[in-house]
């Protein structure tokens, strides 16, 4: 794991090669948590953060958010803050709740997409790609991933809510894990990421990770999925400096 204690925009990540990938963004205080009690979320992150997302969305095709992130959040999902294209908006939305009124659903800054169960409606302004979901009513993260790559969006970015980040996470249908981690404590609240559990720590995901310092105090850990640490060596050198 590596330090890199730099200014925001050298630490700001960019997406290399063009393909297909899939990231995950988490922003969350100290403590683990992404929102109040009452659901304030606004804005656990700072500015260098909120730049950082924003960057991401711009090198991918396509940004996903469950359906309950659309409801209590009404994000815009474009870019603003760095130069680039907005990536088309993409909604799990199994029964068809997504709002008609919703902001993605009426800015036309970029396509939206709602991915229902069959004979579920999706709003005005989106189009609908309808999936088969499983027996918990969930649609399978690969089958996401698919159903967008067979519409030509290969690099796609999982933006939340924790469930659908605790879904891609659970199948291993995440190659990328960003995690913005700002220097406040809530002492309460959601928790941004809730995995199913394990009973031993070498069950336990431990990705190849980057630190980052970003220069108003947020950390971002850059965690690659794809290549996995041995938990057996870890542990060695844990009993080793007992």
């Amino acid at each position: 794991m590596n330090l890199h204690v730099t200014d925001a925009g050298a630490a700001l990540f960019s997406l290399a090669g063009s393909g297909p990938l899939v990231v995950a963004q988490l922003g969350q205080s100290l403590d683990g948590r992404v929102a109040t009690t009452t659901g304030a979320s606004k804005y656990i992150s700072g500015a260098a953060a909120l730049t950082h997302l924003h960057r991401l969305r711009a090198g991918v095709d396509a940004v996903v958010i469950g359906v309950g992130t659309l409801i209590a959040d009404d994000p815009a999902l474009t870019v603003r803050h760095v130069p680039g294209r907005s990536p088309v908006r993409v909604v799990i939305d199994p029964d068809g709740r997504a709002p008609a009124d919703a902001r993605v659903m009426r800015d036309g800054a970029a396509e939206v997409i709602c991915i229902t169960r069959r004979g579920a409606p999706a709003p005005a302004g989106a189009r609908r790609i309808a999936l088969e979901p499983g027996p918990d009513g969930r649609f399978a993260p690969a089958a996401i991933v698919a159903a967008l790559r067979a519409e030509g969006l290969a690099r796609i970015l999982v933006e939340g809510g924790p469930d659908t980040l605790g879904d891609f996470l659970d199948a291993g249908a995440v190659d990328l894990l960003h995690v913005l981690v700002a220097p406040i404590i809530l002492g309460s609240g959601k928790t941004g990421l809730s995995l199913a559990p394990i009973d031993q720590l070498d069950e336990a995901l431990r990705p190849r990770t980057t630190v980052r310092v970003l220069e108003d105090g947020d950390v971002l850990f850059i965690c690659d999925l794809r290549r996995a640490i041995a938990a057996a060596p870890l542990r060695s050198a844990a009993e080793a400096a007992i």
